[in-house]
């Protein structure tokens, strides 16, 4: 046998895309070919696998080996063909029989001795060669868990070379020891809590609003009032992911490499927090090669937190406006187009100005605070649902006792009944929460009476609100008559809604 084949699944994002892998065996000189629009560490990949099939104990053909990876226009990238490629090779030689190789997707990185390795994106290749009818794969041991997370397929794992041709052989080999991580950490169990923030009733409740509507936040405030606190802790008065949304996040996180050994399916709601020196390409996503996703597709289905948003570059947080209303990043390369899933919440931080001390020890001359606040752009801000001002913790309140401070366990049965109530009344449409309803269909599916938009109405007349903020504070007031169990909103939650939209409840 001098040609051989058997597939593999190169990622432009986190979508995969099937390859076939083929090897011919010919005379002449010793030597190998491999053609395919391979990146710089699959053509590393000629030494790496030689070396992995001699240290197995198998034997290397000789003369010139040709490995076609097809289709030839698509560009694959990474070490994740390694194990295909080795095997295809010992099939032409006649080391291994094709019969299980032809059909079998095989997807793992090799060691100079034979050891698998796993890779990352293993889910979304799974999920994209099992949608492409394959139902039979061989991965390395660090991948186990996760490739298994796809229902109806085979996933055969092993150690090393000599295991997979023992597996071809039809032989039995050694099972490999599964890896095992830590325990998922169910919701409320030893993380943030709410009950940890002292006061702030204000901000508390925002963020509860946040977490039941899918709203954007703002918050303002000096240091050590509890903005980051309240932000961590957001997460854990949200709903868990559904199966779609776990296996959606859990293929970005695979993706970025980000997915802890052992337990990799990601069940609740990711937490983003950039640095403010981030650049555009790490937020949105983007790096040399193959596109990789950012910060803003990192908190898909969760929070992206923006702490002290005036210290980041005014282009960075604009570029946050597209995937907010879109829930996608579009990123064009010479040779591919990716796009990345970026639905997410926004809460950003801020101080009230550059020195960041309170009260009257602030010596910011007026226009150092709107140069510092210029990066904050209007239509940015337009897109924030919240913005509440939190003012420093009183000696009262940090004395309190902290048994009546309301727990993330008690906001989140109150979140998950508000949502339930958005999810029944939206169950004829798209869209599930109340911050994802596009507002011409607010306005026509869920008309207000007369008196509950004059507040909006009045503020729009004397140029207060635009357009698109009418239609925040209305989604706003949806999610305040969800959390109180009215039927719809009326004068008090638009005139609330409001207040948040505006600041005015500071």
């Amino acid at each position: 046998m001098s040609l051989s084949r058997t597939h593999c699944v190169t990622l432009l994002g986190v979508q995969g895309h099937m390859v076939e892998v083929e090897v011919h065996l010919g005379g002449g000189d010793p030597g190998i070919t491999l053609v395919g629009l391979p990146d710089a560490a699959l053509r590393e990949a000629r030494d790496r696998i030689r070396a992995a099939v001699v240290n197995s104990g198998e034997n290397w053909p000789s003369g010139q080996i040709t490995i076609s990876l097809s289709p030839a226009s698509l560009p694959k990238s990474g070490s994740l063909f390694d194990l295909a490629i080795a095997g295809a090779v010992l099939a032409a030689a006649g080391e291994v029989p094709l019969e299980r190789l032809a059909d079998t997707v095989l997807v793992a990185e090799l060691g100079l001795d034979g050891r698998t390795r796993p890779v990352r994106g293993v889910l979304p290749a799974v999920v994209s060669a099992a949608e492409q009818g394959f139902t039979r794969f061989v991965v390395a041991t660090g991948n186990a868990a996760e490739a298994r997370l796809v229902p109806d397929v085979d996933v055969a794992v092993v150690e090393d070379l000599s295991g997979l041709c023992l597996w071809l052989r039809g032989e039995p080999c050694p099972a490999p020891e599964e890896e095992h991580g830590e325990r998922p950490r169910e919701p409320g169990e030893h993380g943030p809590d709410l009950a940890d923030v002292l006061g702030q009733p204000v901000a508390r409740r925002a963020v509860e609003i946040a977490a039941a509507g899918g709203h954007n936040l703002m918050m303002l405030g000096p240091p050590g009032t509890g903005k980051s606190l309240l932000a961590e802790r957001l997460p854990s008065v949200l709903p868990r992911l559904n199966r779609a949304e776990a296996l959606e996040a859990t293929a970005i996180h695979s993706v970025a490499g980000l997915l802890p050994p052992g337990s990799p399916l990601v069940t609740l709601p990711p937490f983003a927090s950039p640095h403010h020196t981030s650049s555009r390409a790490s937020i949105i996503g983007g790096g040399v090669g193959n596109p990789g996703p950012g910060w803003v597709s990192k908190a898909h289905h969760g929070i992206l937190f923006v702490d002290e948003a005036p210290q980041f570059g005014r282009g960075v947080l604009d570029s946050l406006r597209e995937p907010l209303e879109r829930g996608e990043v579009v990123i064009a390369r010479a040779s591919a187009t990716v796009t990345f899933p970026a639905r997410f919440q926004l809460v950003m931080a801020a101080n009230p100005c550059p020195c960041a001390k309170p009260g009257n020890l602030c010596t910011c001359p007026a226009g150092e605070r709107r140069r510092y606040f210029s990066r904050l752009s209007g239509p940015l801000l337009d897109r924030i649902d919240l913005k509440v001002e939190l003012q420093p913790v009183s000696r009262s309140e940090l004395l309190a006792d902290r048994a009546f401070a309301e727990s993330s366990e008690v906001v989140a049965e109150r979140v998950l009944q508000a949502r339930e109530r958005a999810r029944s009344r939206l169950a004829d449409t798209p869209w599930s929460t109340n911050a994802a309803i596009p507002g011409a269909r607010l306005r026509r599916d869920f008309p207000l009476e007369p008196m509950a938009l004059r507040v909006l109405g009045q503020a729009m007349d004397r140029g207060q609100i635009s357009a698109r903020g009418v239609d925040r504070a209305l989604r706003v007031a949806w999610t305040l008559a969800d959390l109180s169990g009215r039927e719809r909103p009326g004068p008090e939650e638009t005139a609330y809604a409001y207040a948040l939209w505006s600041g005015r409840a500071w």
